[in-house]
């Protein structure tokens, strides 16, 4: 079977606009949470949001293009620019793809599509009419068009997929880009996730099934509080985190250092639930034994496992159990964290974000925090890194992630030999 490694990674984020600011933001525990600006929270219970801060699009991609997509578009195009780029697969003086534009395809993850288009032309539409919606409506909203831009912007000729599997969906379009290099599809695949849905629309529709924290709404930077006693629900955020994936005789053939491999990818669902997931963990434990079966390891060859963690009462205490279930007696030697808690739940962004920290923490060492675990749930009785950075030898690390629909997606890296 062949191999896939990770050549290259970018990042738009609540704390941070680059890799390197994403991995110094959670390694020092810093909360992109804060008091929502994109719209006026008046008559809302949910006034919080972990919003990406600085950004323009016209930084890593062409200004023109970026007016013409939705903001999750923008954010999914700008972080492949970085991971292309820092995969050495861009010329520099087009910026367009160096290689076989018919071996490079992309497979992103997306939840929800341009929810902010929907939105503005909705009001339009019942405002004015249908002549005041905006022109561009359909090609903006439609959640496909992240990928389909993307190979647009490059020139990436082979396949351009969406998954759309709730907030599993960055993870899953990361096995199935796994799926496609193994198979011989394709050399490169560009993959992760990508979105951006704090509008009043999906605020208040979260808020109305009780699943976003309203509780801190006074103290933002400690609303999101995975694994804790006093979490209340999770705080929304927006992301894009992408992954050039290769196959090692291709990166070998280019001279280009992995970053890490790919090993491996499991998924299950519940069939339980249309939000809940099932409270055994059989399904996301399932998953994760997959994922370790895939990539050839033990339970014991994991050192960190990045938790869906969203910090609402139902979701941490069954991660807990299908992390038991999963590694066994392992679950308590091994590193678990939630990035969630600085981060955001990015919904599909999440499991592109999360894998790159799994990366990081095999290059660099260490093991993120979970921030504002002051009050642990007794239920929830694993190692989750509280509050503080820890640092050691990371040979492997996997991440998963659990959607409404009852969909568990796990990814596994490991170091490379020959990684940089």
């Amino acid at each position: 079977m062949k191999k896939v490694v990770v050549t290259g990674m970018g990042v738009i984020s609540p704390v941070g606009n680059s890799v390197d600011a994403f991995t110094g933001s959670i390694k020092a525990g810093r909360s992109g949470i804060g008091q929502i600006t994109a719209f006026d929270t008046s008559g809302f219970d949910v006034t919080i949001a972990a919003e990406v801060k600085d950004f323009d699009a016209g930084r890593w991609i062409d200004g023109k293009a970026a007016r013409k997509m939705a903001r999750f578009t923008q954010f999914a195009a700008s972080a492949a620019a970085q991971a292309l780029g820092q995969a050495g697969l861009l010329h520099g003086d087009t910026a367009r793809f160096a290689g076989n534009p018919e071996r490079a395809g992309v497979v992103l993850g997306n939840g929800i599509g341009g929810f902010e288009v929907v939105t503005e032309s909705f009001r339009k539409l019942f405002d004015a009419g249908p002549r005041r919606m905006l022109p561009l409506t359909v090609p903006l909203m439609i959640g496909n068009e992240a990928a389909g831009n993307i190979a647009l912007l490059f020139g990436l000729k082979g396949p351009a997929c969406t998954q759309v599997t709730a907030c599993a969906s960055g993870t899953d379009a990361l096995g199935q880009a796994l799926d496609l290099i193994r198979a011989g599809r394709c050399d490169i695949v560009v993959s992760g996730g990508t979105e951006s849905c704090i509008v009043p629309f999906a605020i208040g529709g979260f808020q109305m099934l009780k699943a976003l924290s309203a509780k801190y709404c006074g103290e933002p930077a400690k609303a999101s509080r995975p694994f804790d006693s006093e979490r209340d629900g999770f705080v929304m955020g927006e992301a894009a985190g992408i992954l050039v994936l290769e196959s090692e005789e291709s990166a070998a053939a280019r001279g280009a250092p992995p970053l890490a491999e790919f090993a491996g990818y499991g998924a299950a669902c519940d069939a339980y639930h249309i939000t809940a997931p099932d409270p055994s963990g059989e399904g996301g434990g399932r998953a994760m034994r997959l994922a370790l079966a895939d990539a050839g390891l033990a339970p014991e060859d994991v050192q960190y496992y990045n938790a869906h963690g969203t910090s609402t009462p139902l979701n941490d205490i069954t991660e807990t159990r299908m992390i038991k279930y999963a590694f066994g007696p392992h679950a308590y030697r091994m590193k678990v964290s939630s990035i969630k808690s600085m981060t955001g739940h990015c919904i599909a962004g999440s499991g592109g974000l999360e894998a790159i920290a799994c990366v990081q923490a095999i290059r660099e060492g260490f093991f993120p925090p979970t921030i504002n675990l002051e009050h642990p749930d007794p239920e929830c009785d694993l190692d989750y890194v509280p509050n503080a950075a820890q640092y050691g030898d990371v040979s492997a690390a996997a991440s998963g992630s659990l959607g409404f629909g009852g969909h568990n997606g796990v990814v596994v890296f490991r170091k490379h030999a020959l990684r940089n």
